[in-house]
């Protein structure tokens, strides 16, 4: 199954118009097209120690998802470890926090979205956690999760609900292609999506008013 193929944007409305990670997490690097199941990492705030170990358990194919606590000022990732995870075939990265070597980063094939760039890198203290829940961007990931990244975001897909969700999906994508078809024939988008009556309705609409219990 061909998630890319889809769109973050089409995914988040199967989802009920929810699932898209913060919109300062953005692509960092030269390809922002990815999908796999997620390989998650709970690190300690600005510390790097877990990450460089999660990259080395992280099996190919698979999106690290750092949570990185949304620290914005302490880099936890950088151009070597971009290297290493490309070699290892890891899908991409997800990174709650900040990266550096953003020259080199951006002309590299792995996708690497991240919340912000900074000089500083974290220290290598404390231990984390390898494949457990996490919050990235707002949003919750469970191993395995599926995790969607193009150009316009990030969006997470609950495991439980892939199959639903990709048919929902398909099924959007497939409208708005016959919307684009009729529009490039000719026709008008208000009329093709009947603004003109959903504004009519709104305006007989009798909106009562909140009454304050004291």
């Amino acid at each position: 199954m061909n998630l890319n193929s889809f769109g973050t944007a089409a995914i988040s409305d199967a989802l009920g118009k929810t699932g898209a990670m913060d919109h300062e997490i953005k692509c960092r690097s030269a390809n922002p097209r990815m999908a796999g199941k997620a390989f998650t990492v709970r690190i300690h705030t600005a510390d790097i120690l877990m990450v460089g170990k999660a990259v080395s358990e992280c099996p190919a194919g698979k999106v690290l998802v750092i949570d990185g606590r949304g620290a914005p000022n302490t880099a936890l990732w950088g151009d070597l470890i971009t290297l290493a995870a490309r070699l290892k075939k890891i899908a991409g990265v997800v990174i709650d926090g900040a990266i550096r070597d953003l020259r080199r980063i951006q002309k590299d094939a792995l996708p690497v979205f991240a919340r912000s760039v900074v000089p500083n890198a974290g220290g290598a203290e404390y231990v984390g956690e390898l494949n457990v829940p996490v919050s990235c961007g707002g949003i919750p990931v469970n191993p395995d999760d599926w995790v969607v990244g193009d150009e316009d975001g990030i969006v997470v897909i609950p495991a439980a609900r892939l199959e639903e969700v990709a048919a929902t999906a398909k099924l959007i994508v497939a409208a708005e292609r016959k919307i684009e078809r009729a529009l490039r024939a000719g026709a008008d988008l208000g009329e093709l999506l009947r603004y003109g009556d959903k504004i009519e309705r709104k305006k007989n609409e009798v909106f009562l008013p909140q009454l304050s219990v004291r």
